[in-house]
């Protein structure tokens, strides 16, 4: 299990959602994969530059993102996709409107604007395949920094150690040092000594064990901590 750093500090982006949805969607949603579609057709419907927001199944289909959410394995992401859309349709959730030819479909969610463009889609007053430009929205990953994983999974930041901790910051990359502290918490030694041992090994044999470039090794070299790693 990947563990959760927490969310960061600062400002974050935040996406709506109606109180209706946990009156009466949650208690009546029965699978974890239709939680999850009605979830991101909430954030994406919200996110996304169309006029009328919908989403195209081809869009759906072709989000890694959200198939790997489904599917981790990704043996049945898109059937499993295609039955979640199906019960948020049966629902009431979603709108789906087919293409007059090919497999294409559209979605809506069932709100007051939600319905007005998917009645004026089915009249033909829009063109939507027009309107599908395989956009997809950006997520900014804000990643928590050195300190607050420090204070988070060790205790009060010391002086002495800050220090430490920005030389370490400006060395290695960040996914290494959340996973480090991540390490550390689940072998029970949360000290920041451990934490820099993890780290230094790492830039010696290879995050995965395996040996390392000596141009991948020099990017880890050059900090503070560059004498102490054996090169």
């Amino acid at each position: 299990m990947r563990v959760f750093p927490g969310f960061p500090n600062g400002r974050l982006r935040y996406t709506p959602v109606p109180d209706v949805f946990f009156s009466e969607l949650l208690p009546a949603i029965d699978t974890l994969a239709e939680l999850k579609i009605t979830l991101y057709c909430l954030w994406r419907l919200q996110r996304i530059r169309r006029e009328p927001p919908c989403l195209a199944l081809s869009e759906l289909e072709a989000d890694g993102m959200l198939l790997a959410s489904l599917d981790p394995a990704g043996q049945g992401s898109r059937e499993l996709l295609a039955d979640a859309l199906a019960r948020a349709v049966t629902r009431g959730t979603l709108l789906r409107l087919a293409a007059a030819e090919g497999p294409e479909a559209w979605f809506f969610l069932n709100s007051e604007q939600g319905r007005q463009g998917f009645e004026r889609a089915a009249r033909g007053e829009l063109a939507l395949a027009g309107n599908v430009s395989g956009e997809m929205p950006r997520i900014a990953v804000e990643r928590p920094n050195i300190y607050a994983l420090y204070e988070h999974n060790i205790g009060l930041l010391q002086p002495l150690i800050a220090d430490q901790l920005r030389d370490a910051e400006e060395t290695y990359p960040a996914e290494w040092i959340e996973e480090a502290f991540r390490i550390a918490v689940e072998q029970n030694k949360r000290n920041w000594r451990y934490v820099r041992g993890i780290l230094e090994r790492w830039a010696r044999e290879g995050r995965d064990g395996g040996p390392r470039s000596e141009g991948d090794r020099s990017r880890y070299i050059k900090g503070k901590y560059g004498d102490r790693i054996q090169h």
